[in-house]
C-alpha cells in the first residue's frame, strides 16, 4: 500500500487527517512522522507537522505441514467439536480437586516489562489484485445465495483499489440502518478474501443495491451545502459522528473547495468531521 503524506498544525491533527483519508481506524494505520513544529517564542510552535501512513498490512500466516490421513480416519467437524469439548471438560475436572486442596501459592513479585521488539519485516505479497477480487466474488455470491436472493456480482480492479458490487431484489438486509450492516459485510470480506491469501497491499469496497454510491452522493451534497453556510457565517460547524468511510467523502470533497478547512475530532464511534473557515 502506497503512503500517503499530509501536513497540519500538530502530529495528532495530522494523524487524523490521514486516517480519514486512508478510511481506516488507527490500529489499521502506520505512521512515521517526517517532520515535526518547532517551538517559537511563548510557547508558540513554527512551522507545521509532516506525518506519512499507509494501511497496515496484514500478517500473513505461515502454513503448517498436515500429514496425509485417509478420510476414513478423518473425524468430522462435528465429532473434532465434541471430542475437544469432551477432553477440555475431562482436564478441568479432574485439575479442579488438586486445585482446591493445594495451599495458597505466595504471590510473585512483579515482573519487569520486555524490552520493546522491533517489527520484523512482513514478507512481498505475491498475491494479484485479480486473485483478491475473484475470492472477494466467490465469498459475497455464497453470502448471498444463502439468503436465496437472486443477484449479479460484478468486480472492478483500479490498481490496488478493488471494488466488489452486488445487485438484485430485496438486499436491504444486508445494508442494515444507515449501511452498519453492509460496512460488517465489506470487514468479513476482506478478512476472508485479503488474509485468506495473504495480501496486504490492496484496498476493497464493497458495495449493495448502490447503497455505498448513493450515500457518498448524499454526503457530498450535504457537505457542501454545510461548507456554505461555513463561509457565509464564518463560524465552525460540527456534522454529526460518522465512520471513517463516511468521513473520507466529506473530507475529499471539500478539499476542492477554497475558503474552508476540515478536521476530525473525537474518538470512534463518536468520531466526526468539524467544517471550519481557513486560516482559523
Amino acid at each position: 500500500m502506497e503512503w500517503l503524506e499530509t501536513t497540519a498544525r500538530s502530529v495528532e491533527d495530522a494523524k487524523e487527517l490521514l486516517l480519514d483519508q486512508l478510511g481506516v481506524d488507527a490500529e489499521d494505520a502506520e505512521f512515521e512522522v517526517v517532520e515535526e513544529p518547532k517551538p517559537g517564542l511563548f510557547g508558540r510552535v513554527r512551522g507545521e507537522a509532516r506525518v506519512r501512513a499507509r494501511v497496515r498490512p496484514a500478517q500473513v500466516r505461515q502454513k503448517v505441514e498436515r500429514r496425509d490421513r485417509k478420510k476414513k480416519d478423518k473425524p468430522t467437524d462435528g465429532a473434532e467439536a465434541a471430542t475437544a469439548t469432551a477432553t477440555a471438560t475431562a482436564t478441568v475436572s479432574a485439575a479442579a480437586p488438586a486445585a482446591s486442596s493445594a495451599p495458597a501459592a505466595a504471590p510473585k513479585p512483579p515482573r519487569a516489562p520486555a524490552p520493546a521488539r522491533e517489527r520484523a519485516p512482513r514478507p512481498e505479497s505475491t498475491v494479484t489484485a485479480d486473485e483478491v477480487g475473484a475470492e472477494a466474488k466467490r465469498f459475497m455470491d455464497a453470502l448471498v445465495d444463502a439468503f436465496g436472493i437472486e443477484h449479479t456480482t460484478e468486480v472492478s480492479v483500479d490498481g490496488e483499489h478493488i471494488d466488489v458490487r452486488v445487485e438484485g431484489e430485496q438486499l436491504g438486509l444486508l445494508v442494515g440502518p444507515r449501511g452498519t450492516t453492509l460496512q460488517a459485510v465489506q470487514e468479513i470480506t476482506r478478512i476472508v478474501a485479503q488474509r485468506k491469501l495473504g495480501d496486504h497491499d490492496t484496498r476493497l469496497t464493497v458495495d449493495v443495491g448502490g447503497y455505498r454510491q448513493r450515500r457518498q452522493e448524499a454526503l457530498a451534497r450535504f457537505a457542501t451545502q454545510i461548507a456554505n453556510e461555513v463561509m457565509g457565517s464564518g463560524e465552525a460547524r460540527a456534522l454529526e459522528p460518522m465512520n471513517s468511510s463516511d468521513r473520507k467523502v466529506v473530507h475529499d470533497t471539500l478539499s476542492a473547495i477554497d475558503g474552508i478547512d476540515t478536521r476530525s475530532e473525537g474518538e470512534d464511534p463518536n468520531r466526526r468531521v468539524v467544517i471550519v473557515p481557513a486560516n482559523a
